[in-house]
């Protein structure tokens, strides 16, 4: 059965009425016992069926979307049984959309449908009817549910989640290797009809791409895409409802869909062969220049290792893996030389790390290329013949002497001259010097090995034509010993003899030591400069010697003290002695031969105290008498601080009173008021250690009156500077007064004024011009100034 003719019969079954059944659309109202008919249906089963009467008669409600006509779109109609078609029923209905969406004739029971419904905002209305007697308003049937199914059609294309899809696979994918899906909804009734059943279709990306017409799959069509040749792709799709049919609805989405990388490309060096240059003085470590690989692929696809896998430079070069740039640095890895080797060259090997396994067949996965290096010359430093030298000379050569000699040559091939020079920093007492042609070292001092052994110098090599050009090398010199040093005492010995001794005592061993150090080590004999009477030595063969008695006592108060001169010498070659001279002091002993008390004299001699000994004494006595002078200074200090601290406070006061003014100009003179007014006095804090201001008060400006508070004042201050011995000398302040012997004025300083007795004649200040008016008004107009 097709599609249409189940459609046609479902049609006729709504349409036609249905009793048995009329449940599916509405529930049926009871009716009263008398409304059921007497007839009976027999069962199978031997029971009677009882058929009952339906009080309500209407038809089945299904209505289309979207009615597009002028009038309102007939639904259905309600009908009683008890309707007689008087007009004495009334109709009502309730419900979804009851008198606004659906309306119902009150009197034929008619429902219209007042606008266009759309079945995807809402597919049913459930609704109550009702009929009532219009007089008394009652019911005549019960009120009955039913449902008004909205039909659906095709009214809605097929819509996508995405207006634009992103998508991705490898490249090289074998065809049918799924991309990705798409989905496409229809809003139409998917259980009526077709019109919600979408079929996909690709309108764009053929033949690179399909699409499943029932599930929307793309899947790849073509065999081994590559994504070095075309890396994306634009693909549309087209869902279309009615299962495709002609005047289905149907709706477009964009799928972008991108081929990524597999490493199905190996590295390629874009050359067979590169050419280098490096310099001969690069050091160890110095990236020369690099090489790189070309990869088509991306990513860790792309990733390079290089390696030099042959060539005559494998010893002296070698090459590091950048990351980041995928590039090898070649660099140096010995030290180069132009002279030796003027080029190099390398095989090097650039191979993907992150091989497919898929691809083997593409491969092999590495390419290789021809590095030559080129060593390019400089100038470079002299190279001496040694890295260091060592020579060994005699202590006693002659200055100017030869000592060894050193070697440098220039190792560029034009072979400049050398030039030597030494170090001073290293030779500061300029002991040797060296021969800047030949590089000859040689003496220019006395060598002693006993104040240096060794000597460590560096030797400078420089080209000529080049000082900049230079190098360093150590030379190690050693002095060899020779013997020119006599053997002496080893310590000072202070020797006594006891005045009871005997024949053959022991009364001193002594040693000796040699400053010089021969092969065979030290050996020293001793013996007596001359035949001694009363002393002899004995030498004991381990470079030590006893000194013994030859006599029987010894008196101290007839010699107090003996010389003896011992002579010590040494076995190397040649024989060097020397004469040591022991002073032993004749002293009172016990009778265990232990020393009681020697003579004065003995006690008093410089070789019985040491130089240190004298120097710490003297020293403490020193110190001794500078505490006691701090200490009597400061006593003193405490007694009475001095008022003047310093001579430099003498000299301002000095000077601030020595002031002969600016002359008429100057208005502002000292007021001496003061001094009358004790109050005031009291006030300023007059200082001690300075003249009273009243010694300056011109002798013929009138007095005051007097006043006992200022003369009680003066008396009590100058008895106590009397009474003061630390006070200053006031009278030395005179000299700060002096003028000079060419003034035909003389002094004018009231200081000296106050020796004379009776009034001066300054008569004369009125000849010497304008600039002493002001001086001859003030001393000049004696009466004159006691009227006013």
């Amino acid at each position: 059965m097709t599609v249409y003719q189940f459609l046609l019969l479902f049609l006729l079954w709504v349409c036609l009425p249905h009793f048995s059944s009329p449940e599916i659309m509405f529930r049926r109202t009871p009716v009263p016992q008398k409304r059921i008919l007497g007839a009976r249906v027999p069962r199978s089963d031997g029971k009677i069926l009882h058929r009952q009467k339906r009080g309500w008669m209407w038809n089945q409600f299904f209505l289309l979307e979207e009615y597009t006509g002028s009038d309102y779109q007939y639904v259905g109609k309600l009908h009683s049984d008890q309707d007689k078609g008087d007009g004495s029923l009334k109709y009502i209905l309730s419900g979804d959309g009851a008198g606004t969406l659906f309306i119902i004739d009150e009197k034929t029971g008619d429902i219209h449908a007042t606008r266009r419904i759309d079945r995807e905002e809402k597919a049913f209305y459930t609704l109550r009817a009702q009929a009532i007697n219009r007089r008394t308003l009652r019911p005549v049937e019960p009120e009955s549910e039913f449902v008004i199914k909205i039909h659906d059609i095709n009214d809605n294309e097929p819509t996508f989640p995405e207006e634009i899809y992103t998508a991705s696979v490898p490249e090289m994918s074998v065809v049918g290797t799924s991309v990705v899906q798409v989905t496409a909804t229809d809003a139409d009734d998917p259980s009526y009809g077709n019109s919600a059943r979408v079929i996909y279709s690709i309108l764009q990306g053929q033949p690179y791409f399909s699409v499943e017409p029932e599930t929307g799959i793309i899947r790849t069509a073509l065999p081994n895409m590559n994504r070095e040749n075309r890396e994306q792709y634009q693909v549309v799709i087209q869902a279309k409802d009615m299962g495709g049919q002609m005047g289905g609805l149907s709706g477009t989405t964009t799928v972008n869909i991108t081929l990524t990388d597999v490493n199905d490309n190996p590295p390629r060096f874009p050359q067979n062969t590169i050419h280098l240059r490096v310099l001969e003085s690069s050091p160890v470590g110095t990236a020369i220049g690099s090489v790189k690989a070309t990869d088509a692929d991306t990513g860790k696809n792309a990733e390079v290792e290089y390696r030099i896998i042959d060539g005559d430079g494998t010893d002296m070069f070698d090459i590091i893996t950048e990351k980041d740039m995928q590039e090898g640095i070649i660099t140096v890895k010995k030290p180069l030389d132009y002279e030796s080797r003027r080029l190099y060259t390398l095989k090097v090997e650039a191979e993907n790390t992150h091989v497919d396994p898929r691809f083997y067949y593409l491969g092999p996965f590495k390419d290789t290329t021809i590095v030559k290096i080129s060593i390019e010359d400089v100038d470079e430093p002299p190279v001496f013949s040694r890295s260091s030298y060592l020579f060994e000379v005699h202590e006693d050569i002659e200055v100017g002497t030869i000592i060894g000699t050193v070697m440098a040559r220039d190792p560029d091939s034009t072979s400049s001259p050398i030039r030597f020079s030494l170090d001073r920093h290293t030779d500061l007492d300029r002991i040797f010097n060296i021969h800047s042609g030949n590089g000859s070292l040689y003496t220019s001092k006395p060598l002693d090995r006993e104040l240096s052994q060794w000597h460590n110098l560096t030797v400078i090599a420089a080209e000529i034509n080049n000082p900049k050009e230079m190098t360093r090398v150590a030379v190690f010199v050693r002095i060899l010993d020779v013997n020119d040093n006599a053997p002496q005492f080893a310590v000072f010995y202070d020797t006594f003899v006891c005045e009871n001794a005997r024949p053959g005592q022991l009364i001193q061993t002594i040693s000796a030591v040699d400053k010089d150090d021969p092969l065979g080590g030290q050996k020293f004999f001793f013996s007596l400069a001359a035949v001694n009477p009363n002393f002899t030595v004995q030498d004991n063969e381990d470079n030590t010697a006893r000194i013994l008695t030859r006599k029987n006592g010894f008196n101290r108060h007839e010699i107090s003290t003996y010389l003896l001169p011992v002579v010590i010498s040494d076995n190397d070659y040649p024989i060097q002695s020397s004469t040591g001279t022991l002073t032993i002091r004749v002293c009172a002993c016990d009778s265990q031969g232990n020393m009681q008390s020697c003579s004065a004299e003995a006690l008093l001699l410089p070789a019985g105290l040491s130089t240190g000994a004298l120097i710490a004494i003297l020293l403490c006595i020193i110190i001794l008498l500078v505490i006691v002078v701090l200490f009597a200074a400061l006593k003193r200090q405490r007694k009475k601080e001095p008022l003047i601290l310093s001579k430099e406070d003498i000299r301002d006061n000095i000077v601030s009173y020595n002031d002969e003014g600016g002359g008429e100009e100057d208005t502002q003179a000292f007021d001496i008021g003061t001094l009358r007014n004790p109050a005031a006095i009291e006030e300023k804090k007059l200082r001690r250690d300075i003249i009273p201001e009243t010694l300056f008060i011109p002798r013929r400006t009138p007095t005051a009156p007097d006043n006992a508070d200022v003369r009680d004042f003066i008396n009590e201050r100058l008895k106590e500077h009397d009474l003061d011995p630390t006070a200053p000398p006031y009278d030395s302040l005179a000299t700060y007064a002096y003028e000079g012997n060419d003034s035909i004025a003389e002094s004018l300083s009231s200081l000296e004024s106050g020796t004379t007795d009776g009034d001066q004649n300054y008569d004369y200040l009125r000849e010497w011009g304008p600039r002493f008016n002001k001086l001859a008004e003030m001393y000049g107009g004696g009466e004159s100034d006691k009227d006013a």
